[in-house]
């Protein structure tokens, strides 16, 4: 490849080993410098030689899938698109790729309910969720039988989590309940809507009948529990809605546990019996892996492996 020349995003996804489409969503985001001559788009080699040598740097490379159908999935030389937040999907994706190193395992980091989107649209090909449903005190399964009609899916247990309140240490505003949440001293910051954490944090007011509007910070958002964790630890914010692992990572904060939930992967049913899922459920079985996890602390693996539901 020479420097000097340019490419069509096709040639791109050669040189790169890459879906076309992955092309695109990178230029999208502006991660891949390129330009139009006309209706064509074109990308300098000198600027794939800064985009390899930036992604060098990065131990996980979290792109877009291709927009392609399921079956597009057939051949392990294909990409496989995982989609959600906690760190044992980063642990999860390096065991895969030791024993599939051929292929592209690719991360998303996203919310629930973008993730069974993205899986119903054929852009992932594993997802995760914690949606709480308050009509049923069920988890996950409602959501996944609304957001994917007529495609079968397969729910497997991953972890259990613990969801709290992260506070300053020693809780100084003495926040407990969802109620505290509206005292006027009181500063949220909330997480990102479609999230498993602002599920359950809208359906507890809908629950309690605590308007949104009475708590400062309600439209404040960050994408992830490390972030919400972070600006309470900084004293930006007097509470938010995280789980317990992260919390444990800062020292001047306490944690106030109030919802145990469950943290599932969602596969297409059709997939199960292809190499990349058994190799994933038999990672979930195995010794090893679950010791990792358990190392790492604050996670129920009781249930890790056991399929939950087939919807």
């Amino acid at each position: 490849m020479s420097e000097d020349v340019s490419y069509t995003p096709e040639e791109v996804a050669k040189i790169l080993n890459i879906s076309k489409y992955t092309v695109y969503e990178l230029i999208k985001r502006d991660e891949l410098a390129a330009y139009h001559i006309g209706r064509k788009v074109r990308v300098d080699g000198a600027d794939i030689e800064a985009f390899k040598r930036n992604l060098k740097n990065v131990t996980t490379f979290a792109a877009t899938a291709p927009t392609t159908s399921p079956s597009s999935y057939s051949s392990l030389d294909e990409g496989l698109v995982i989609c959600g937040q906690d760190i044992i999907l980063d642990i999860l994706t390096r065991y895969l790729e030791k024993q599939f190193p051929q292929v592209h395992f690719l991360r998303r980091y996203i919310g629930s309910v973008d993730g069974l989107m993205a899986l119903y649209r054929g852009l992932a090909n594993v997802v995760t969720a914690h949606l709480w449903d308050s009509d049923t005190n069920e988890y996950n399964t409602p959501y996944v039988r609304r957001l994917l009609p007529g495609h079968p899916t397969c729910i497997i247990n991953l972890v259990y989590r613990m969801e709290g309140f992260y506070v300053a240490k020693g809780n100084p505003k003495q926040i407990t309940t969802w109620s505290d949440l509206t005292k006027p001293e009181v500063r949220f910051i909330n997480r990102e809507r479609g999230s498993g954490a602002r599920v359950l944090f809208d359906e507890q007011l809908r629950i309690s009948g605590i308007k949104r509007t009475d708590i400062q910070g309600y439209g404040d958002e960050e994408m992830t529990h490390l972030a919400v964790a972070s600006k309470v630890a900084r004293g930006e914010a007097d509470v938010g809605l995280g789980i317990e692992k992260v919390a444990m990572q800062f020292v001047n904060l306490d944690f106030i546990p109030l919802h145990k939930e469950r943290y599932d992967l969602v596969i297409r049913q059709e997939d199960l019996e292809r190499p990349h899922f058994q190799a994933l459920m038999s990672i979930l079985k195995s010794p090893s892996f679950r010791n990792e996890v358990m190392g790492i602390g604050g996670y129920d693996i009781s249930r890790m492996g056991e399929i939950i539901a087939e919807v």
